[in-house]
């Protein structure tokens, strides 16, 4: 882009040689536009400018021509509503691997704690998808069943989960809302699809709920496992009048030596709202269980709570 201190400077440069054939300007004051050059000061003098101006290049950005790139990426994000508060950081597409992407993601989230590692992602699904999966799982539900420990039996558990639900896989669903909240929760942890289980679809109705308990499962009390769960990904599918809240009582490891009622809902306190996806990690990086990972379902006060689970393995084995 050519300096604009150049153009400006070669311009009075050229009215001076004008001027400098009209004999009207003799005994004015002196004037930097009317100033009598001769062709080869005029020509010296332009060349000089070019050259600062070139240099000068060099060492500021070109902001429209920035503005060409960046553009696109601050009009979609504000449009979405990724950057809630103005805020844009300036990206650019990178080369990638083959198994990379084209684009650039945003994926909004915000951590809920460390204590468990947990995390809300808002708005992770439309409206639209939420639907769309209850009302493919609507058909299908059956009492949900529970995964017996050593001595334990279906009559010995069954007011600890009390919901409806149903195990869905993304091939199954023709609108294909499972496949791509599948797709966008795999590059939210950066675990592979193959890693995931098939989707539990749950229906919480008033009253309805499931005790705290332990994702993982501790070989001393299930047996031998080929793999672990090792996160856990909640897509909540609707709202909640009152009540319904995922819920981990041991978060920073409170309420672990008070005698704790596994049936009560305290600790901290996740809300269903429709479109959220809650992250949490039942095992710690060194591949061992995270007791602070206990987490459970207040029962549903007024309305109704569908959710849908992706189970997340350490390898695809399970």
């Amino acid at each position: 882009m050519p300096c604009p201190i150049c153009v400006l400077s070669c311009a009075g440069m050229t009215l001076s040689l004008y001027n400098m054939k009209s004999s009207k300007n003799k005994g004015r004051k002196w004037n930097p536009f009317t100033y009598k050059l001769s062709l080869p000061q005029v020509l010296l003098w332009c060349t000089i400018c070019l050259l600062a101006g070139y240099a000068a290049s060099n060492f500021f950005p070109q902001k429209i021509e920035e503005e060409a790139i960046y553009q696109p990426y601050r009009k979609s994000a504000q449009q979405e509503g990724e950057f809630p508060f103005g805020e844009f950081s300036e990206k650019v597409v990178l080369d990638h691997g083959s198994t990379g992407d084209n684009f650039i993601a945003d994926i909004p989230f915000q951590v809920l704690s460390w204590k468990p590692r947990a995390l809300l992602y808002p708005r992770f699904a439309s409206k639209e998808q939420c639907e769309a999966i209850m009302k493919l799982a609507r058909t299908r539900l059956a009492p949900s069943a529970l995964a017996l420990r050593k001595g334990e039996s279906e009559d010995s558990t069954k007011d600890i989960r009390t919901s409806s639900g149903t195990f869905l896989r993304a091939d199954e669903d023709t609108t294909r809302s499972l496949e791509q909240v599948e797709e966008k929760m795999a590059k939210a942890t950066m675990i592979p699809r193959e890693n995931g289980e098939a989707f539990n679809v749950l229906k919480y109705n008033v009253g309805q709920k499931y005790d705290c308990h332990y994702d993982v499962f501790d070989p001393a009390e299930y047996g031998p496992q080929p793999s672990q769960r090792m996160a856990s990904f909640l897509l909540y599918l609707s709202d909640v009048e009152e009540g319904g809240e995922t819920m981990f009582p041991f978060e920073n490891f409170q309420n672990m030596n008070i005698g704790f009622d596994y049936k009560k809902c305290i600790g901290m306190k996740v809300k269903p709202r429709q479109g959220d996806a809650l992250l949490f990690y039942s095992m710690h990086p060194n591949g061992t269980f995270d007791k602070s990972a206990l987490h459970g379902s207040c029962p549903v006060i007024k309305g109704e709570k569908w959710v849908a689970t992706k189970w997340i393995r350490n390898t695809d084995k399970f």
